[in-house]
């Protein structure tokens, strides 16, 4: 029978001090997209829109571009009406762009924003 003194230890692997040794994280672009999709849709003056042939609904849309330092966003987005469009794009690009530094560290650049529908905060339910 062997006897041991003393608490017994695993020992660990050096890993390194610097994260930079331990290795490389990548974010897919699809990714970022799809951040920027849904804080965009999380601000307050966003609606969803119907689709034409189906009948569902889908929200703000994103392209993502350039290097990792210097993102570049496209945000399609539908707004209630009424509300101050220059406010609440204003808001939906500071929400976007903070966000996606928050989340990834990346840097970005701008958010490019086009309303392509203004949708009515209350409208009915249309029977068929």
């Amino acid at each position: 029978m062997t006897a041991t003194t003393g608490p017994v230890t695993a020992e660990e692997p050096d890993r390194g001090d610097d994260p930079a040794e331990r290795g490389r994280l990548h974010i897919s672009r699809t990714v970022l997209r799809k951040i920027a999709e849904h804080t965009a849709d999380q601000d307050p003056g966003s609606a969803r829109r119907r689709h034409r042939l189906g009948g569902g609904q889908h929200g703000a849309t994103a392209q993502v571009f350039g290097p990792d330092d210097a993102l570049r966003i496209r945000l399609d987005v539908a707004l209630r009406y009424p509300a101050p469009v220059r406010e609440t794009v204003a808001s939906m690009r500071e929400r976007v762009g903070t966000e996606l530094q928050r989340l990834t560290e990346f840097r970005v650049r701008t958010v490019d924003v086009t309303v392509s529908a203004l949708v009515p905060a209350d409208v009915p339910p249309r029977v068929e």
